[in-house]
């Protein structure tokens, strides 16, 4: 059988079909071109307009700053010196204020550095005064009534100058502090007097006389915080005698008078 040969390119179908596709690619690559080509153009229009219009406006602006030079009486060279000038006060002033605005944040550091401490002392008084109140309502507790030798209640007995200042503060009877010293002659303390006999230190007791109302009453072998109490005076007010300390050759220690008897301390030695 014999054999019919073939083109290379193909069957004329397959070529007409390759054809037609080249054509139309070639047709819509032409409109694309033209498309991309056109709008070029309209950009290129467009941007030609936008530099008229900006020429424009800088004309317009150079015309108004112009007249408006020459109602000012100044040429527009003038005109920019005188910006310039300006800006450059405009720089200056925002340097003076940025320095300003520096000095016053350290004036401020150091105003509230001072405030801080001034806080801190603040912080020391009031500690110092609750350590003070807790101090005196630690010594207030230890403030007690006793009987005295009359078997009458006293009042509150201090054992301390500490003490004494507490209840000389509550203001409601007469304090007088003393010391009576062993062999000398009679010591006035308010309206009475007082002298010093006896002293044992060892036991803590001594023996004194109360002079008042021209008698003179012996509180002997007493010991230290125990109340002497005697009447005297037209009234009959009571009064106490506590003395705290005993010495060799003497003893101190406090008066205490009604609030009624307003006299002040005459401690003297006859």
């Amino acid at each position: 059988m014999s054999e019919t040969p073939q083109d290379a390119g193909g069957s004329p179908l397959v070529r007409n079909i390759l054809l037609v596709l080249a054509g139309i690619y070639i047709v819509i690559s032409a409109i694309f071109l033209v498309q991309a080509f056109s709008r070029i153009d309209d950009l290129g229009r467009k941007q030609e307009a936008l530099m008229k219009k900006i020429d424009d406006s800088n004309t317009q602006n150079r015309a108004s700053i112009d007249a408006l030079a020459q109602k000012m009486g100044v040429t527009h060279q003038d005109l920019s010196k005188r910006t310039a000038a300006l800006q450059r006060q405009e720089k200056e002033i925002a340097s003076r204020v940025a320095a300003g605005e520096e000095e016053t944040k350290q004036q401020l550091g150091a105003v509230s550095g001072e405030v801080t401490g001034v806080k801190t002392d603040v912080g020391k008084v009031k500690d110092d005064v609750t350590a003070t109140q807790s101090d005196l309502a630690a010594t207030k507790s230890k403030l007690d009534h006793a009987i005295g030798d009359l078997n009458r209640e006293s009042e509150l007995i201090a054992t301390t100058h500490d003490e004494l200042e507490i209840l000389k503060h509550k203001g409601d009877r007469n304090y007088f502090e003393f010391t009576l010293i062993k062999g000398k002659d009679t010591t006035h303390v308010a309206t009475v007097g007082l002298q010093l006999k006896k002293v044992d230190p060892k036991k803590s007791q001594f023996t004194l006389y109360v002079m008042a109302d021209d008698k003179r009453i012996e509180k002997k072998d007493k010991t230290i915080n125990e109340p002497l109490q005697f009447y005297t005076g037209r009234d009959h007010n009571l009064f106490e005698v506590v003395v705290n300390t005993v010495d060799k050759n003497k003893v101190t220690g406090y008066l205490v008078t009604p609030k009624t008897v307003t006299v002040g301390l005459q401690e003297r030695t006859n």
